[in-house]
């Protein structure tokens, strides 16, 4: 085989040009592949696409907004249409400043011609294509950011085939009330029709320096800041004989929490801030099991605002602490484990499951209270030791014990351990350890939840399985005979 191997070396070595064009080849052939399925972050700031041709001149399609102006908060319904396309991908810039980063953020109107994504540091301020499936027409919509220039413009890139695209296709500009417009680009369309409507909406983002003082407050990352795009936060601030409660969150769907006398999702009281068709709507729910939520016919809220910008979704409401004419309304002067959770929502603002597990705080918690500023777990250290050990005892020491049993019983045939062959010793060992990680690991997620759980699914079922047969195994073992007993 080295042979083998140094006479294919010395052959490359005498064919240098061969050598030299493949490497070209390695070299140059990553970035002229294609993204069919629309991840073209590495474009998010020239837009132009690794497609190894030259962009065409004179576009053929347009792009179209239903409104001129916006304030901060405002949503703009955005159009791409023209000629069969295969791929796009739609930005808001600064019209003054075209090469700057991309600006506010997008909602979708069809998940399966589009997606969002993330370019710089700003979320969901970008929108592709799901695949190349052929199509005419693309629909968003653009949520103006707090910090949004005088005047935006539209861009957007369509790829009709691999080599045939255009690149930065001026769309309409829109301005902020007062601010100069420019006439519409050569290419943009001018049927914009009417100034989108005011809408209800928070000035400006939440912000956590009153939190430990005045509210009380829970944050994830610890200590994060509610103006970034990768922060949750919860706060409360009591005054009189109300609330007023802040959430805030990147997510594309909805934001919750959720008041629980224990850890485990179900019998909670819950609050839920959906986004839909570019508004937010704040209901109150109570959650039964890990059901979906039963949504009130009665929402006991007031002063409801909220806010679409920069990625995030946030909302604001006052609850009185006491509510004995709705039933499911926790008291807010009392102890509890509070949730907090974001998933996906689809159209008619039905929710889906979170796609991660929710953020549980460590203790209860009285919210009217000594204010705080808090963190959580999405992962409770009961369940992180359970999966800890399981992976200890199952990867490492019933593997380390079975390859010992199976090539080292030659290697320490005449090495002894305590009178018994030291292969022998060693594997009894390793097995023994896996019998008794996977029995603590067992007990483990009975002792988080206080017994067991009807709605854990199959897991129970299997961890009880596996628990059974390594008691087995290890009682064959026990009454298995020396290879030196009488047949």
């Amino acid at each position: 085989m080295e042979r083998k191997f140094i006479s294919v070396l010395l052959a490359w070595m005498e064919l240098p040009g061969l050598a030299f064009a493949v490497w070209m080849l390695i070299c140059f052939y990553a970035p002229v592949g294609g993204y069919p399925n629309g991840k073209v972050r590495e474009a998010c700031t020239s837009m132009i696409p690794c497609h190894g041709s030259s962009p065409q001149l004179l576009p053929k399609h347009t792009i179209t907004v239903n409104g001129t102006e916006f304030k901060p908060g405002d949503s703009i319904e955005v159009h791409l249409s023209g000629p069969v396309f295969e791929g796009f991908f739609i930005q808001a810039r600064d019209a003054e400043h075209l090469e700057s980063p991309a600006l506010g953020s997008f909602m979708l109107a069809d998940r399966r011609a589009s997606q969002l994504l993330t370019c710089g540091r700003t979320k969901n301020s970008a929108v592709s294509h799901t695949s190349k499936a052929k199509k005419q027409h693309i629909k968003v919509y653009w949520i103006a950011p707090g910090d949004a220039p005088k005047r935006v413009q539209f861009l957007a890139t369509v790829v009709k085939k691999y080599r045939t695209f255009w690149v930065k296709i001026p769309g309409p500009i829109v301005s902020q009330p007062n601010a100069l417009s420019p006439a519409t680009p050569l290419h943009a369309t001018s049927e914009a029709v009417a100034t989108s409507h005011p809408v209800s909406y928070l000035s400006k983002p939440f912000n956590a320096s009153s939190c430990g003082r005045t509210k009380f407050c829970i944050r994830n990352p610890s200590n994060c800041d509610p103006e970034s795009a990768s922060c949750f936060f919860l706060s409360f601030q009591q005054e009189g004989s109300s609330v007023f409660i802040e959430m805030s969150g990147p997510s594309e769907g909805y934001l919750a929490f959720a008041l629980s006398h224990d850890q485990w999702m179900g019998d909670d009281d819950a609050y839920l801030c959906v986004g839909e068709d570019h508004h937010v709507h704040t209901v109150t729910a109570y959650l039964k099991g890990r059901s979906p939520p039963v949504l009130d016919s009665e929402n006991a809220l007031e002063d409801v605002s909220w806010r679409l910008a920069d990625g995030l979704l946030q909302c604001s409401f006052r609850r009185s602490i006491h509510l004995p004419a709705h039933k499911g309304r926790f008291n807010l002067n009392a102890s509890y484990y509070i949730f907090l959770a974001d998933g996906e929502a689809s159209e008619g603002g039905v929710i889906h499951k979170h796609q991660q597990q929710p953020l549980i705080t460590s203790g209860m918690y009285n919210v009217t209270g000594l204010p705080q500023d808090i963190g959580g777990s999405r992962s409770p250290r009961l369940i992180k030791a359970h999966g800890a050990l399981m992976f200890i005892a199952w990867i490492t020491t019933v593997s380390i014990g079975v390859i010992v049993a199976r090539f080292f019983k030659p290697v320490w045939s005449y090495s002894f351990l305590f009178g018994k062959e030291m292969w022998f010793q060693v594997h009894r060992m390793l097995m023994l350890t896996t019998v008794m990680l996977t029995g603590i690991s067992f007990v483990l997620p009975f002792i988080y939840r206080g017994g067991w759980s009807q709605q854990a699914g199959f897991h129970p079922y299997l961890g009880c399985t596996v628990m059974a047969l390594a008691i087995f195994q290890a009682l064959m073992a026990g009454f298995r005979p020396s290879r030196h007993a009488p047949s």
